[in-house]
């Protein structure tokens, strides 16, 4: 646990940076909070009418799970360069420290000690975390979401639908319960945050995707 300590706390760290909010603030839009679902997701920054801003927030919302799981390794290893790691290969040593960044930058996304634990809904994050850690089920996530957008124009089913199927494509991919495992735990993770859009889709209430008012997926 001394080893993964560090790649949890760089992790954590890196996801929790709310780009939606600081990139909304230094364009003059003001707190992206106080606008549509009050999210800081790309969803929302895009109410702000400024799609290059939104796609920016995505961008970035992405880039940072994937930094996550290549810098919470270098944390780690820099424990077994100091002498204090388990005494495992570093290989074997370093891997349940990528998925430990992975997880602990969506639990910042999700909830960020900055904004008293009221962060996004995770699916950027999602996706750049499956990118460090097992590319060709970013693929799969980004497919069942194209696939369902597509045929429903709900951007929360959507994302809902890729959370399911995401695990088991990573447990297959990887042949690894641990890779599924993670994947799991933030699939249930954003369910949880896409309560209130369950709840809407369920009532016939969800807005669909290019409607001008609704709740964010990001």
């Amino acid at each position: 646990m001394d080893l993964l300590l560090p790649a949890i706390v760089v992790g954590y760290l890196v996801g929790s940076i709310p780009f939606g909010l600081i990139l909304t603030r230094v364009a003059g839009y003001g707190d992206v909070r106080a606008i549509g679902s009050g999210n800081i997701g790309a969803t929302n920054v895009l109410r702000t009418g400024n799609k290059s801003l939104a796609f920016l927030t995505l961008l970035l919302d992405v880039l940072k799970g994937t930094a996550a799981t290549l810098l919470g390794p270098l944390a780690a290893s820099s424990m077994l360069d100091g002498g204090a790691g388990s005494g495992l290969p570093a290989a074997v040593a370093l891997l349940p420290a990528a998925y430990m960044a992975g997880l602990a930058a969506f639990l910042g996304h999700v909830f960020p000690i900055w904004l008293r634990f009221r962060g996004g809904k995770g699916v950027a994050t999602y996706i750049g975390i499956l990118i460090g850690l097992v590319w060709p089920a970013a693929l799969v996530f980004c497919g069942v979401w194209l696939v369902v957008a597509f045929a429903t124009r709900y951007s929360s089913l959507s994302a809902l639908a890729s959370s399911f199927v995401t695990p088991f494509a990573a447990m297959y991919i990887l042949q690894s319960a641990t890779a599924g495992g993670v994947a799991a735990l933030m699939s249930i993770i954003l369910v949880f945050k896409h309560r209130t859009n369950i709840q809407r889709l369920l009532a016939g209430e969800e807005p669909r995707i290019g409607a001008k008012d609704g709740a964010s997926t990001k």
